[in-house]
């Protein structure tokens, strides 16, 4: 019979060997895969998603709030490349979150991720299943079944095996990469910026002969861009999910992220200032489209490869898709080894080692979300539910996800400065308190942004209140000592 250790307000349900034994992880992963799993999770971004900013703050807005993003990203890279090899453990946030503040907190924490990496990837399907029905001209009703393809074939390749898992994500995120550089080297002699990139006057009007106001809505604007210029960086923070799949956690994953996000910085600057000022497109018109990247390529090559130009912008939305999945599975699977979440989730598989219920059940549990919307949305309302507001819910639980790690980065400095810490964050509390300044204020502007967005925190608070309810009923009561939690009792975390 299993023993209880009761700890604070939370129980812990003792387990031999055989228990971890089911819940193997395999390493494989070096520094350059991991760049590749950070990089590769956000590139979507640079396809799509960020172009919506232009209308709210211009493009001088645009490029203010990318900046102020950029920042909030630094200090929480910066932050997770210290905290990840000292805590090197696949619960990542959750695992930070633990030691630094407890149960509570860590679950907290990981719930905030959970609503990311679930819906991300079901956002991105969608857009992959809009490009297919394009490519190959099949019904709009149709669309349902290229998700479901897509979820196959992806999560099959996940479960498969981590040396392939990687193999694919450093494949296909050199790929989006090389179609991101083609774009720019065909852009940079075909640009005129000041008559299309500046062509958005106050109030979101175009004007017709270009040579606009830096921020034709003032800083206001450019603060109403924030929740677009997040899809330049957002999910790079999944990088340490990997961390007990890792070669050399302590040594690769502050290499890797440091890398990745240096990466997008170079990546977000150069399709923020050549997408827009392609002769004949312009920040206006970008700045409703739902593929500015494929615009921009159509404006140079014209709509004769139209298709082939589709097949290109599916590469990143695949880069995205593939990595998230694993992020997933791994986030699901952390959060149930240590019995936050069912334990039958952190099964692993047999042979191959990887967490095969936990990516099949958030796959499930994303691909029962968006066909929930196909059907009830209505016609009409498919796109913007979609795009809107199930995008925003998974902003939002990233935003929260930032607030929390920043706090933990700072308690960690100091409640635990004796920690073994094998990379030192040279921007230190200062650096982790503007990454959740930053991301409570673009909290802020996305509940008083679009109704659509206001309506995804709905979602949110509903999501939020039945897995709390579970945990507080049923979960706090069956915790495991997995690695995150011995690691959060031995430096003495506190209970609550």
């Amino acid at each position: 019979m299993a023993e209880t250790k009761k700890v604070g307000s939370v129980a812990y349900a003792s387990r031999d060997a055989s228990y971890f034994e089911k819940r193997g992880l395999i390493r494989h992963a070096n520094a350059w895969h991991l760049w590749a799993l950070g990089v590769g999770a956000v590139i979507s971004g640079h396809f799509s998603g960020w172009n919506g900013g232009l209308l709210q703050g211009g493009w001088g807005g645009m490029l203010v709030a990318t900046i102020i993003i950029g920042i909030m990203y630094l200090g929480l890279t910066f932050a997770i490349a210290e905290m990840s090899p000292a805590l090197p453990h696949t619960g990542a946030a959750y695992s930070f979150a633990r030691t630094a503040m407890g149960p509570w907190g860590g679950f907290l924490t990981g719930l905030a991720e959970n609503v990311e990496y679930v819906l991300t990837p079901a956002v991105i399907v969608f857009f992959i299943g809009s490009y297919l029905t394009g490519i190959f001209e099949t019904p709009d009703s149709f669309q349902p079944v290229w998700w479901i393809l897509a979820y196959i074939v992806f999560v099959g390749l996940n479960i498969w095996g981590v040396a392939l898992s990687f193999r694919v994500t450093l494949i296909v995120t050199l790929l989006a990469l090389v179609c991101l550089l083609v774009f720019w080297v065909s852009a940079i002699p075909n640009m005129d910026f000041s008559r299309w990139a500046l062509n958005v006057g106050p109030g979101g009007v175009e004007l017709t002969e270009g040579n606009g106001p830096f921020l034709p809505n003032g800083i206001m604007g450019a603060l109403a861009a924030l929740p677009f210029a997040v899809w330049l960086f957002l999910a790079i923070e999944q990088l340490p999910l990997a961390a007990e799949e890792s070669m050399d956690p302590k040594r690769d994953m502050p290499r890797g992220i440091i890398l990745g996000f240096l990466t997008l910085v170079v990546s977000a600057l150069a399709i923020l200032t050549l997408n827009p000022a392609v002769i004949g497109i312009g920040s206006f018109a970008l700045g409703s489209s739902g593929e500015p990247l494929l615009d921009g390529f159509r404006a140079i090559y014209g709509d004769g490869i139209a298709k082939v130009l589709a097949l290109v912008a599916v590469v990143g939305l695949i880069a995205s898709f593939h990595t998230i999945i694993f992020a997933q599975g791994r986030q699901i699977f952390s959060l149930s080894r240590a019995g936050y979440f069912p334990t039958f989730l952190s099964e692993t598989h047999g042979t191959r080692k990887t967490p095969h219920i936990a990516m099949v059940g958030g796959a499930c549990l994303g691909l029962a979300v968006i066909l929930a919307v196909w059907f009830l949305a209505g016609e009409e309302n498919r796109g913007s539910v979609i795009g809107f507001t199930l995008l925003n819910m998974a902003v939002f639980g990233a935003m929260l996800s930032y607030i929390m790690q920043g706090v933990s980065f700072i308690l960690l400095r100091q409640n635990q400065p004796n920690i073994e810490r094998p990379f030192r964050n040279p921007f230190g509390v200062p650096g982790a308190a503007l990454t959740v300044i930053i991301a409570a204020v673009t909290i802020y502007f996305q509940i008083t942004g679009d109704a659509a967005y206001r309506a995804g925190l709905a979602g949110v608070a509903i999501w939020f209140a039945a897995f709390t309810v579970y945990f507080a009923l049923v979960g706090r009561h069956k915790l495991i000592l997995s690695p995150e939690e011995e690691f959060a009792l031995e430096h003495q975390a506190p209970a609550n």
